[in-house]
Parts: C-alpha cells; structure tokens; sequence
C-alpha cells in the first residue's frame, strides 16, 4: 500500500466509525419511546382535503407544522382535542380540549392551560399557511399527557383566533378543520 492509500484508509475509518456510531444512538433514541414525526391529514367540514400537520417532538412538547390551503385568511385558533374523531360538519366529535389535568382554557389563564392549547397561527390572503406552532402541554410518548392517549386525539382548527382566557374554549368560534391524530 502506498502513503497515500494508507493516508486515505486513515481518514475513512474515523468517517466510517461516525457514521456507524449515529445510526446506533438513532436507533436506541427511536426505542427510547420518543416517537417518530406523525402526519395529520386534515379535512374541512364537507370532509375536503386542507392540507396536513406534521407533528415531531420539540423541546418541550410537540411541534406542529402546519402546510394548509383553502382555509379562510386572518388568525385561527388550533387546539389538541380529546377524542380521535372527526366527523363533519360541525367536529363535535372531537370532544372537548385535550385536558388531563382538568385545568381552566387558556395559555394566559392562572387556572390553565389545558394540555391542547396551543398557540394561534395566521393564514394569508391566499388561504395558505405554514407556520409551525408548540403544543407544549402534549408529548409523542406514551404518558398521559400523548396525543395518542385513550386512543389518540384530533387536532382542531377554529374560525377565529383564541383569546387565550376565555373557558373553555377562548372565543375561537366555530370548528372548521378536523384531523384525527392516532398511532
């Protein structure tokens, strides 16, 4: 072998050694109960497509990327919903915020929040959003606090905005977008 083969056997085996050390530690932290990103499809109340939500673990609690279309423009209200159903037109069904702790509506309520309420997003002029919120009272896990508990859960778009205090719902109007969010 030549110096300038070894040289260059010397510098995979560190690359190889990373590599093989990575997928290791990705494996172990998907065995961990960490779960993988989940897909939402989600559907207006005559059962249409509007787009989807990915949801991924975040620092604390779930992030969920929103990728929607044909949706009424301005702010809108999204919470995490106690009951994986999501039958128009009105997603009744969906049960009432996600909230195992019994705890008062509202990310500025003293007595709250659920564990469903999440922050307001904006749709523009086009009827489009992308904008990623933190459902930071839920996890991907198996604990109480999973979107997948009791069966999972449905992710709930509003008409209007959440006023943030209001029990139980925080004004947020009627339900327009439904998506169910199970294992």
């Amino acid at each position: 072998m030549t110096n300038h083969q070894e040289a260059k056997t010397s510098l995979l085996k560190p690359a190889i050694m990373a590599i093989a050390l990575l997928l290791i530690m990705t494996a172990a932290w998907a065995k961990g109960g960490k779960a993988a990103s989940k897909v939402v499809k989600m559907q207006d109340a005559q059962g249409k497509d509007v787009g989807t939500a990915t949801l991924s673990p975040a620092a604390k609690g779930v992030a969920i990327k929103l990728n929607l279309h044909d949706l009424t423009p301005g702010d809108h209200a999204i919470h995490v919903h106690q009951t994986a159903k999501c039958e128009g037109p009105d997603f009744k069904s969906a049960g009432g915020h996600f909230n195992p702790d019994n705890k008062h509506h509202g990310l500025q309520n003293p007595e709250g929040p659920h564990a469903g309420d999440i922050p307001n997003f904006v749709v523009d002029v086009k009827g489009k959003s992308k904008a990623t919120v933190v459902a930071a009272g839920v996890t991907l896990g198996d604990d109480p606090h999973s979107v997948f508990a009791g069966g999972g859960t449905a992710l709930v778009i509003h008409a209007k905005a959440d006023d943030n205090k209001t029990d139980p719902s925080g004004n947020s109007g009627d339900r327009i977008a439904c998506g169910v969010v199970t294992k």
